[in-house]
């Protein structure tokens, strides 16, 4: 999930994109690392659930927080 984004905005969202995949899907990273047992993980629902709505909520929040100034 690399990229060369020199936007705060980008560099923010990553990193709270990556805080989620640590903390509820239990992932180490979001880097390709071309290794099968690496790159491909066996999720319950209920953590890709909760993963979704934290990132629509704090993509909520973002865009809220945003606008008022």
């Amino acid at each position: 999930m690399t990229t060369n984004a020199t936007n705060p905005a980008t560099r923010r969202s990553e990193q709270m994109l990556n805080a989620i995949a640590r903390e509820v899907l239990g992932l180490e990273t979001l880097e390709t690392r071309n290794a099968g047992h690496l790159d491909f993980h066996v999720l319950g629902v209920w953590q890709i659930l909760e993963a979704l709505r934290l990132a629509y909520s704090a993509g909520y929040e973002d865009a809220v927080s945003d606008s008022g100034t």
